[in-house]
C-alpha cells in the first residue's frame, strides 16, 4: 500500500508542476505516469480484487514508440509487475489515441499461477490494448486486461 501512496504523491507533485504548462508532447516525446481508478471483471468472483493500486511510468517517443514498467495488485491481490514496449497511434488531430503494448508479466504465484496463460516459470507474455484521451497534461485510458477485465486509469504527462 505504501507504493500506491508514494505513486499518488509523485503524480500529484507532477500534476502541480505541470498545471501552468502545456503538455510536454513535442518532437522529443514525453513521460506518462498513471494509476488505476476503476476495474471491472467481466465474470465477477468474490475472490477478485478490483483495486489494482497501479503505479505505471511510461516513456512515449515522438515516433509513437512506448516503453515502461508497472507494478500493481493482480486479480488475486498479489503484487505483480509488467515491463513492456509497444506503439501509440494518435487519431488525427483529436485528443484520442490507441495503444498496444507487449511485455513480460510476473506475479501470479501459488494456486493462481495458471490463471494467466504461459506462466509456467512465473513470468508470462502479455499483450495489452488500450484506448485513451488526453487534455493538456492529463490523460485517461480504458485498458483491456485480456478477456477477464477492463481498467480505467488516470495519469499525467510530463
Amino acid at each position: 500500500m505504501k507504493y500506491f501512496y508514494s505513486g499518488l504523491l509523485l503524480m500529484a507533485h507532477a500534476a502541480t508542476a505541470l498545471a501552468s504548462e502545456a503538455a510536454a508532447e513535442d518532437d522529443k516525446g514525453f513521460w506518462y505516469a498513471q494509476t488505476s481508478v476503476y476495474t471491472r471483471h467481466f465474470s465477477p468472483d468474490p475472490k477478485h480484487n478490483n483495486n489494482q493500486d497501479l503505479i505505471n511510468l511510461e516513456r512515449n517517443e515522438a515516433s509513437g514508440l512506448v516503453y515502461g514498467g508497472a507494478t500493481f495488485r493482480n486479480s488475486f491481490s498479489q503484487r505483480s509487475y509488467y515491463v513492456y514496449a509497444g506503439k501509440r497511434y494518435d487519431l488525427g488531430d483529436s485528443p484520442f489515441y490507441v495503444k498496444v503494448t507487449a511485455g513480460a508479466l510476473q506475479g501470479y504465484r501459488g494456486k493462481y499461477r495458471d490463471k494467466i496463460p504461459l506462466n509456467r516459470f512465473g513470468v508470462a507474455p502479455a499483450i495489452i490494448p488500450s484506448v485513451g484521451v488526453n487534455v493538456g497534461p492529463v490523460a485517461s485510458e480504458l485498458v483491456l486486461l485480456g478477456f477477464n477485465a477492463a481498467m480505467l486509469t488516470a495519469g499525467v504527462r510530463f
